[in-house]
């Protein structure tokens, strides 16, 4: 059964309190038994709160989309949060006192030129999309130790934080489920992956959110940025530490998590 609708208030308050004061709580999950509309209603709740404070939703992230991370979690589908412009990382220098516990990834950004309107196949993605650009998302949870579950997540927006994009570049002939990355953390390798970890190609996670979104009566709209997920484990961030992410044809991406 949902909880109520003061809770569901409440919960979305301490996800943005925790995000506000960077003290973390216990994961929601422990003390309600929440279902994914519930959560997602949460999470609509908690960015209502960030728009209030004068943020834009300026597109989607994607989450859950390797075999792993479905496996670990217990689900057999991706997530998606909101993307706002408060989100986006001017330079290279990713500012830290706003996070708790940052991780990385490295994912493919879609810039999307015309809306997208079910039913959407990957093709109609490729057709839709004007440029991808290399991305090192930040992802960060406002539940303590990461200690999460389906419905934690996406309750918290997916786990979003920041993310430093590179250079916007054609796709032209670019087969992005071959696109393969390296993940480098003070000059040393941490992780590599391809395009078609992500459900067997990044575009094919666009097109589910495009579809999953219909349901709730939104869509992807020209001009929105969409990060399809992370081709790579997720790698812990501390303060000081720089990160490389190298894709084979679509760009680099250098950052650095400032000092505390």
């Amino acid at each position: 059964m949902a909880v109520s609708d003061d809770t569901r208030e409440e919960l979305a308050d301490a996800l943005y309190d925790a995000l506000r004061t960077q003290e973390p709580i216990d994961r929601l999950t422990a003390e309600h038994d929440l279902t994914m509309a519930d959560a997602y209603d949460i999470q609509t709740r908690f960015i209502d709160r960030r728009l209030d404070d004068g943020a834009e939703i300026v597109g989607h992230k994607i989450g859950l989309t390797s075999d792993g991370i479905q496996e670990q979690l217990g689900v057999d589908e991706p997530d998606y949060g909101r993307l706002l412009d408060t989100m986006f990382v001017e330079g290279r220098e990713i500012p830290g006192e706003d996070l708790i516990a940052p991780r990385i990834e490295p994912e493919i950004g879609f810039i999307i030129e015309e809306p997208l309107d079910p039913p959407v196949t990957y093709l109609d993605v490729l057709d839709a999309t004007g440029s991808v650009l290399p991305v090192v998302e930040v992802i960060d949870s406002r539940v303590r130790d990461w200690d999460i579950r389906i419905e934690d997540t996406i309750a918290d927006n997916a786990s979003s934080a920041l993310y430093v994009a590179g250079e916007q570049t054609s796709l032209a002939d670019t087969d992005l489920s071959l696109e393969g990355v390296k993940l480098y953390k003070n000059g040393t390798l941490e992780s590599s992956g391809v395009g078609a970890a992500v459900l067997d190609h990044p575009a094919r996670s666009v097109a589910w959110l495009a579809n999953t979104l219909s349901d709730l009566d939104e869509r992807i709209e020209a001009g929105h940025v969409v990060l399809s997920g992370s081709l790579t484990p997720a790698v812990d961030l501390a303060p000081g530490d720089v990160v490389s992410v190298e894709f084979t044809s679509i760009g680099t991406v250098n950052a650095r998590l400032a000092e505390e």
